[in-house]
């Protein structure tokens, strides 16, 4: 008898240590971890892309009417290229990169394999984004976006492009690597982007639109710049959350969105104080005519308080040529709220028109 209980005893002991072993709680070994990661992401990949699959759609471009007519709405053209429905009823975003020889006839082809005409609308040249309509559709699938706050650098992030060919767009893995470039407009990634998915999106792993990849350059605003960075390791994407009003200001067709600027220069504040100071006041800008001055210091932007240059340049990339904002800044001992009418990128000086604090 005492055999079997010892045998009994030692079988529940070793399912102890083993439970130990295996319990979420306890640490594991780092080379399993691993190996079980390894293991893991290529399908968690495939699920994210599988579910942001139904809204991505195929855009194809023909230069003029007349091989349309010889050949029917077939994939003649520049293309085929990438594009993401952001609306039940046909409204699709995509890059302006597609667009820049102007093509006569433009085709959107579905997930279910359905080619639809499309109508190119509005374009926001500081984002390179643009927006597509196709017509006699409803209830198409919208794909669920991932709000800025809840963005971090290092979390993956996939990038899908139909530009390839083939029946399944091409995936490709890699990280967020910083969240705000640009002048405030773009995520960068080191996930390929490459004009074959320029237009698509760049997802979380859970499946979720982080925003549309698009070539984008610091240093120019040429309408082709960012694209010989291409598949290097730095690719960005401009971020959709939140962004209803930039949409529905793009529905308007011919609509230009162009990115809106104060035309100053500015300098961080002294050490320990909140806000930015404006440095050069460019001639007929935007803060010129608001009479803003050198020294001035910008404290507030529309009511929300104002922590230092970076933070203002990203606020700024939200709003748009033409906006009415409301700045409160200081000036020597008064306090004065400024409304400002944000205009157009300066043309003057490349060296200065192009500095990164010129907003």
């Amino acid at each position: 008898m005492s055999g079997v209980w010892g045998l009994i005893v030692g079988v529940y002991a070793a399912s102890l240590m083993l439970a130990v072993v295996i319990s979420p709680g306890h640490a594991a070994d780092p080379a399993a971890e691993i190996a079980a990661g390894d293991r893991l992401a290529p399908r968690a990949f495939r699920e994210a892309a599988a579910k942001i699959r139904p809204s991505l759609v195929t855009i194809e471009t023909v230069a003029d009417t007349a091989t349309v007519r010889a050949e029917g709405l077939g994939r003649s053209g520049d293309g085929p290229t990438s594009g993401l429905i952001v609306s039940s009823d046909g409204y699709i975003v995509t890059s302006t990169f597609h667009f820049l020889r102007q093509p006569k006839v433009i085709t959107v082809v579905l997930s279910d394999g359905s080619r639809h005409l499309a109508t190119l609308l509005g374009k926001d040249e500081s984002r390179k984004i643009c927006l597509l309509k196709i017509d006699g559709v409803k209830d198409l699938p919208v794909p669920q976006f991932v709000p800025r706050s809840e963005l971090q650098v290092g979390q993956w992030a996939i990038t899908l492009g139909a530009g390839y060919g083939g029946k399944e767009p091409a995936l490709s893995a890699g990280i967020l690597s910083a969240l705000s470039r640009v002048g405030g407009r773009a995520l960068q990634t080191d996930a390929n982007v490459s004009p074959a998915n320029y237009g698509g999106p760049l997802l979380d792993i859970q499946g979720r639109v982080i925003g549309i990849c698009v070539p984008l350059s610091p240093h120019s605003r040429e309408e082709t710049a960012g694209v010989e960075w291409y598949d290097s390791g730095i690719g960005f994407a401009v971020p959709l959350h939140d962004s209803e009003k930039r949409l529905t200001a793009l529905r308007k067709p011919g609509h230009v969105v162009r990115a809106g600027v104060l035309g100053v220069q500015l300098k961080p504040a002294e050490e320990g104080k909140p806000g930015a100071i404006v440095g050069t006041v460019l001639p007929n800008s935007a803060a010129a005519l608001a009479k803003l001055q050198p020294g001035d210091r910008i404290v507030g932007f529309e009511g929300q308080p104002v922590q230092d240059v970076a933070q203002l340049r990203v606020t700024l990339s939200n709003y748009s040529q033409g906006d009415h904002v409301t700045l409160q800044i200081e000036r020597g001992a008064a306090t004065l709220a400024v409304e400002v009418e944000l205009g157009a990128v300066p043309a003057g000086p490349p060296a200065l028109a192009n500095a990164p604090l010129t907003r």
